[in-house]
């Protein structure tokens, strides 16, 4: 009997392509990873990062047991223990924090590190209810977007993206697909093979701006200027679809109005473009059907990007883009599996009605002196968020405090892990059973576990079972299996064929988005009212300030995947800050000079990148990389060190974008 095997699954990264892949075993152990070549979006093809997921799997650096912080917080020095001595650990600390100060203490933190239904939030839900535990609100990424969205739709959902292969005019605005989002260019190559247009929009000249037909490069932050000015040209050159605005549309008037102040040239001086480009752009997108927008998450990461998206809606709604295959806007389509994929199963019969603290503001929250009762303990999973996390420097001194006792699960010992008290080992992807809601395609994928779990490793939803039973609980509802779980969250799915063929399309695939209006308004129709342009605070800068953006840039990690990883740091090198030859003449300096780039919250030393990819008064630190590895003894090399965690307009995001540095001489 052959002891080679190969297993279906899906990856479960914070990144939109969700691709499907095969595991190759050889008597338990995997011994190749490759594309699902049947899977229709992914196509048999992995990215760079995923390539090399056995590496991460199998790396010497993983935590394989768990472990009891010994020496100071931040230093990284632990002993390894037992299941058994680290989860009285944790029981005994909560159950006598929740005695002193009530469950509020308790703050839950999980970020998106595993896409996964069950392990980026499930059984957790119901464990913390039952603590009384804060909750958070708010989200990195994501939210504002939807809410920006759906002030005008009235829905979250979007068009589907791979239609854009039908598309005669393409705008992808502020994403970079050939990086972020790489198994959808194919389609977009269809579109042009078939005479489309590619537009890039961005502040950033990326490799996808380098691939497109036009770039167009705004001031950062002044998208909406843009928007309005694009409408200002349509409705002034009569372009406007008015059957559709006259029986679909809301607030037509008032837009038009707050757009009359737009010309071309006024829209030119803010947005540091000209006003032949945005009449050119307004024209060939308004005559061009069917016309694409693609956006995803970079642009809502102002103070403004909720009106940014709001905006954005109103171009295919009143020229009546929405009605072609190939045409309308597709942002995130993670809305369309909330049809089919019930998440709200995994909430608490009785959920506490608890506090919400802010889940963007993480160092504000662990150092408000204020706050009653203040969190004493913080559980972390899914996420780095010394990292990841805007204003790291008030994260790190939260996660200092000697009343905070942290817990953390993860794979390895992360810049977050370092500050823990007691972590827990967890599984990688291939370790564990789950399903995968996809939000840059319609399909659902499935993720068999290929191998036994490596060393002591468990899913967080075992962690969440043992850490319950540890606390002395008994409610059945806290200890359901993972089969279980998915099979109670499935709405016209049948599990046996999502199980055995490690994806099926959404029922709703190749539904037509609002053709015949359908909007999720009261009266069916979208509400293109409330448009305004609220410039950045970044706008208005002093002369020797900077704006500086924090964008995706690497292939070979991601968020702060997998930067740790030897191979992986060398393709990609170390940090730097980029900035464009005008700056860097005016403060006197070179490719490679060695310089301070600080703000009143923080400060990193960094080499300069001279590029033209960035216009005059914006600078670029990409983000991803982890202190301990790149610091070397001179400090913090986090982005995020400097970041605003300045809430936005709506939606509970925040404004990394909006952040001014110096950059200056050592």
């Amino acid at each position: 009997m052959s002891l080679v095997k190969t297993v279906l699954g899906t990856c479960h990264h914070d990144c939109p392509d969700s691709c499907g892949w095969e595991v190759t075993t050889n008597e338990g152990v995997a011994v190749k990873m490759r594309g699902n070549p049947r899977h229709p979006f992914s196509q048999g093809e992995l990215c760079p990062k995923v390539n090399h997921f056995l590496d991460r799997v199998y790396s010497p650096d993983r935590l394989t047991t768990p472990l009891i912080r010994t020496g100071a917080k931040g230093s990284g020095e632990f002993r390894s223990a037992s299941w058994d001595e680290a989860l009285a650990v944790v029981a005994q600390r909560v159950h006598a924090e929740i005695t002193h100060h009530g469950g509020e203490t308790v703050l839950p933190w999980s970020s998106a590190g595993n896409q996964g239904l069950l392990q980026m939030s499930s059984l957790d839900r119901r464990l913390f209810a039952r603590m009384g535990a804060s909750h958070t609100v708010g989200a990195l990424c994501g939210s504002v977007a939807r809410t920006g969205y759906a002030l005008a739709t009235g829905t979250g959902v979007s068009t589907d993206p791979t239609t854009v292969a039908h598309a005669k005019y393409v705008i992808l605005w502020g994403t970079n697909t050939r990086l972020t989002n790489r198994h959808l260019w194919p389609f977009i190559d269809d579109a042009r093979r078939n005479g489309a247009k590619i537009v890039v929009v961005d502040p950033v000249r990326t490799v996808t701006a380098d691939a497109a037909d036009w770039f167009v490069q705004p001031r950062p932050g002044t998208d909406t200027a843009l928007m309005l000015a694009m409408i200002h040209v349509i409705v002034r050159e009569n372009l406007v679809d008015r059957h559709y605005v006259e029986h679909f549309v809301r607030g037509f008037d008032d837009l038009v109005a707050a757009s009359r102040e737009w010309t071309p040239e006024h829209a030119a001086a803010e947005c540091r473009l000209s006003a032949n480009d945005i009449e050119t752009l307004a024209r060939e997108y308004a005559t061009t059907s069917p016309a694409m927008i693609r956006t995803l998450i970079g642009a809502e990461h102002r103070e403004n990007g909720g009106a940014l998206f709001r905006a954005m809606v109103c171009l295919p709604t009143i020229t009546g883009q929405w009605r072609h295959v190939g045409g309308g806007l597709s942002r995130s389509v993670g809305s369309w599996f909330g049809e089919y994929v019930d998440d709200s199963v995994f909430d608490a019969t009785a959920p506490a009605n608890t506090r919400g603290l802010s889940f963007t503001q993480l160092g504000q929250v662990l150092t408000d002196e204020t706050l009653d009762p203040p969190v004493n303990v913080l559980f972390v999973w899914n996420g780095n968020p010394v990292i990841t996390c805007p204003n790291a420097v008030a994260t790190r001194r939260g996660l200092l405090r000697d009343d905070l006792f942290t817990v953390v699960s993860e794979q390895f010992m992360t810049d977050t892990a370092k500050y823990a008290d007691v972590v827990f080992p967890a599984t990688t992807q291939i370790e564990h059973i789950d399903v995968v809601p996809a939000w840059g395609h319609l399909y659902l994928g499935w993720n068999e576990a290929a191998i036994d779990p490596v060393g002591e490793s468990v899913p967080n939803t075992e962690l969440w079972r043992r850490l319950a039973r540890a606390m002395g609980y008994t409610e059945p509802e806290l200890f359901e299996d993972d089969e279980s779980l998915i099979r109670s969250t499935l709405r016209g799915i049948d599990f046996d064929e999502l199980r055995g063929n490690g994806f099926v399309p959404l029922p709703s695939k190749g539904r037509r988005l609002f053709a015949e209006g359908g909007f999720g308004g009261i009266d069916g129709r979208c509400d293109v009212s409330g448009v305004r342009y609220v410039p950045a605070s970044t706008c208005s800068k002093a002369p020797d300030e900077l704006v500086l953006l924090t964008p995706k840039q690497h292939a070979r990690f991601l968020n702060s995947s997998y930067s740790h990883l030897p191979k992986h740091g060398v393709y990609e090198g170390g940090p730097f800050v980029e900035m464009s030859e005008f700056d860097a003449a005016e403060r006197g300096l070179v490719e490679g000079a060695v310089v301070r780039v600080f703000n009143d919250q923080g400060e990193l030393t960094l080499p300069v990148r001279v590029t033209a990819r960035l216009t005059a008064g914006v600078v670029a630190v990409p983000f991803g990389w982890w202190d301990h590895d790149f610091a070397g003894g001179a400090g913090p090399v986090a982005a995020n060190d400097l970041t605003s965690d300045a809430p936005t307009d709506c939606g509970g995001g925040v404004a990394y974008h909006d952040t001014l540095v110096r950059v200056t001489h050592l």
